[in-house]
């Protein structure tokens, strides 16, 4: 893989009030009917396909790393979702943290920096896209530097009515391309955008 040419892909599923979740962020039940959909689960597949590097926040890490080694062999699970458990335990993780002191899972690094600081790190480095797993705050700061090359939204049909919006700062004025498109019969819409540079 060519150095210097990494790609930011950011993922996140977003209701349709555009808010990524409720009041109490511990309350996912409102993605998980839409989480495991063929549109939710293909569109992550194609994601993590080309990625060699996850990035998260510390409480998405605590989340992810928490719950997806749980899924590798477990009975009945769906091949897609194995796929990813081990591709995110097998791959190269970074959490940006300045309050974990030393990581707890395999292959992750600990970066106390600011998010655009690691972000050209990784991106000076070998390797595959940088994909930044639904972490709100990482995708925040990485927007309102321009520094997204592929923006991945799952749609799921709900309002959430209260709860912290994704788009809610100053972004800067830029266009978008529509490269992927799905929708799922139990309205899922997969959409991914290239920025237009």
């Amino acid at each position: 893989m060519n150095t210097g040419n990494r790609r930011v892909v950011t993922n996140t599923a977003l209701s349709l009030d555009g808010r990524y979740a409720k009041a109490n962020p511990l309350d996912m039940g409102w993605v998980m009917p839409y989480a495991i959909s063929d549109t939710a689960r293909d569109h992550l597949a194609a994601l993590h396909s080309t990625a060699t590097t996850a990035l998260l926040g510390r409480v998405n890490a605590e989340g992810f790393l928490g719950f997806w080694p749980t899924v590798i062999g477990a009975e009945g699970v769906d091949p897609r979702d194995e796929a990813f458990a081990q591709w995110l335990v097998d791959t190269d993780k970074t959490v940006l943290s300045s309050t974990l002191e030393k990581a707890p899972w395999e292959r992750t690094e600990i970066v106390d920096k600011p998010t655009a600081e690691a972000v050209a790190d990784l991106k000076a480095e070998d390797g595959g896209d940088i994909l930044v797993l639904a972490s709100a705050s990482v995708i925040k700061s990485l927007l309102a530097a321009d520094l997204v090359d592929r923006l991945a939204i799952t749609l799921f049909p709900v309002f959430l009515g209260e709860g912290p919006r994704l788009f809610d700062g100053e972004l800067l004025e830029g266009q978008w391309q529509l490269v992927g498109q799905h929708a799922d019969e139990d309205g899922t819409v997969a959409l991914v955008y290239d920025r237009v540079r």
